[in-house]
């Protein structure tokens, strides 16, 4: 047999009557893969020794060891390659075994040469196939992409190609494919650029016009999503993930739909994209010149920490608009594992009778402004795709995941949602501001504020174009677009230094304003 013929992959298998199964092994030959075989386990156990496999094909029933134990030793010698056990027991408890002691696939003799064929294909081939397949359905489809950014007009649309975008992330990387990188990244920047650009034009009216134009903002959330889940004695979960992108939640979701139903809903985070404004506005209903004219000078208080003092009574008092004083409130923010372990303690009280729970947590907030800071956590948190790998693996072993759990195993619907999201910046621009000007990396409140790039920036002198609480005369606001980020001439290199390659919010990007509602509702 011809080099290019064996290219797909060496497979052992193991089985006592391997005379009988000539014509699998021929099949498996002429669709090119080598194949050898021997009849008992210890024979496969000395030949793996010697020689590297892709596969093994493994029966059970054979005299001498079991399949079941050569199945047991390969594994404790650290191979990872896939075994796929076929037997002529039907025994529920032999497949758990199996599965237990990690086989990859399990058939059932007497089986055909076609049916062996596609469990090899797709156990040693699939990987490839999916790249291929993804590879080109992503070429067949960039044309009408392009097509649908220069069409695009509304809110809906670009957060309709952003979502899309995400998801082609997403998908191309599980199927290995990064030859498409640079396109993906090219189209992103494209949908952000006119993205940013739409919102400089219309956020102003989504603001004024009482939800007749525009997307759900973060005023909105309670009210369209949370508040129909109670009332007649239910109970419940209001999640916010503090600082969790779309990619980062599409990312975590799998892990969520054996137990719930999960229905999405994209919305608008207010501006700047910044929990002491946006996550504010989810809890109470309320826009940043509302809850100035509740509590004056709650936006004065110079520490963002303090900004969200009082969610918990902004939460009480909109559910109780919502849906009546009958309904019990609970909140706690969860900022570490004995925080999550406490919290965890009393949530059954909390999911009893009719009751709103929101629980806060800031893992991923707290990953993301660490990456800044510490070079550690910059190497670990290196791009997009490493981000949302510390992401999953954080939510795994979470008490918001924990959480949620619960409230499956109790019957409780979940609303979760996060209050922004973050962009990977990588442009500095200068700005020239008074010593008074807010700190922020992505917006600034300040008196005659400029900088060196209009076009890097949403600027507005009138605080009701934002809906925010006055600061004096002569104040400019103003927010990053795209992935553009603040420094000061006089510290010029140390924050281009700093800064630059880092995940940002507060600005004028979807990475930061196209958020997930997801509805779980448990199975």
């Amino acid at each position: 047999m011809s080099p290019a013929q064996v290219s797909k992959g060496r497979i052992l298998w193991v089985d006592d009557e391997v005379d009988l199964l000539r014509p699998h092994t021929l099949l498996l030959i002429r669709e090119g893969y080598h194949v050898d075989a021997v009849m008992n386990g210890a024979d496969a156990l000395e030949l793996l020794e010697r020689e590297n496999y892709d596969m093994i094909l493994l029966d059970e029933q054979m005299p001498g060891l079991r399949g079941l134990d050569v199945l047991s030793a390969i594994r404790t010698t650290g191979r990872d390659l896939p075994i796929v056990m076929v037997t002529k027991s039907e025994a529920e408890e032999t497949l758990h075994e199996a599965i237990g002691r990690r086989a990859d696939d399990y058939i059932i003799k007497p089986t055909s040469p076609r049916q062996v064929l596609s469990v090899v294909t797709r156990l040693l081939a699939g990987a490839r196939l999916r790249h291929q397949r993804a590879s080109r359905e992503f070429t067949e489809r960039f044309g009408a992409l392009r097509d649908s950014i220069m069409k695009a007009d509304t809110w809906d649309d670009w957060a309709s190609l952003y979502s899309e975008l995400v998801d082609w992330d997403l998908r191309l990387e599980e199927a290995g494919e990064s030859s498409l990188a640079e396109t993906i990244d090219a189209l992103r920047g494209d949908v952000r650029r006119n993205y940013s650009e739409l919102v400089a034009e219309r956020y102003s009216e989504w603001l004024h016009e009482g939800g007749e134009v525009g997307p759900p903002l973060s005023v909105d959330v309670v009210e369209r999503f949370f508040a129909p889940l109670l009332g007649e004695g239910r109970s419940a979960l209001l999640v916010v993930i503090d600082c969790l992108r779309l990619d980062q939640w599409r990312a975590i979701r799998p892990l969520l739909t054996d137990l719930f139903e999960v229905e999405e809903t994209l919305y608008s985070s207010l501006l700047p994209t910044a929990t002491p404004f946006s996550r504010n506005a989810i809890f109470g209903g309320l826009f940043p010149d509302e809850i100035e004219a509740l509590r004056p000078g709650w936006y004065d208080a110079g520490s963002e920490a303090g900004y969200n003092t009082f969610e918990d009574e902004l939460f009480a008092t909109h559910v109780a608009e919502l849906a009546g004083p009958g309904v019990r409130t609970h909140y706690e923010k969860v900022f570490s594992a004995d925080q999550g372990k406490s919290m965890l303690q009393r949530l059954g009280g909390y999911l009893s009778g009719a009751s709103a729970t929101a629980l806060v947590f800031g893992f991923v907030d707290l990953l993301t402004h660490g990456r800044s800071e510490s070079r550690l956590i910059w190497e670990v948190a290196r791009d997009e795709s490493a981000l949302r790998s510390l992401t999953v693996s954080w939510f795994e072993r979470s008490a918001a995941y924990e959480a949620i759990r619960e409230a499956a195993r109790r019957g409780v619907p979940v609303l979760l949602t996060t209050d922004h999201g973050s962009v990977h910046c990588d442009r500095p621009l200068t700005i020239y501001a008074h010593k008074d000007a807010t700190p922020n990396l992505r917006y600034k409140f300040g008196r005659d504020m400029r900088v060196d790039n209009k076009a890097g920036v949403l600027a507005v002198t009138d605080p009701q174009a934002l809906r925010l609480p006055p600061r004096g005369f002569h104040t400019t606001y103003m927010l990053c677009r795209e992935d553009y980020f603040f420094v000061y001439p006089t510290k010029l290199r140390e924050y281009q230094g700093r800064y630059r390659d880092s995940f940002l919010h507060g600005g004028v990007s979807p990475e930061e304003m196209v958020l997930p509602a997801a509805l779980l509702t448990p199975r």
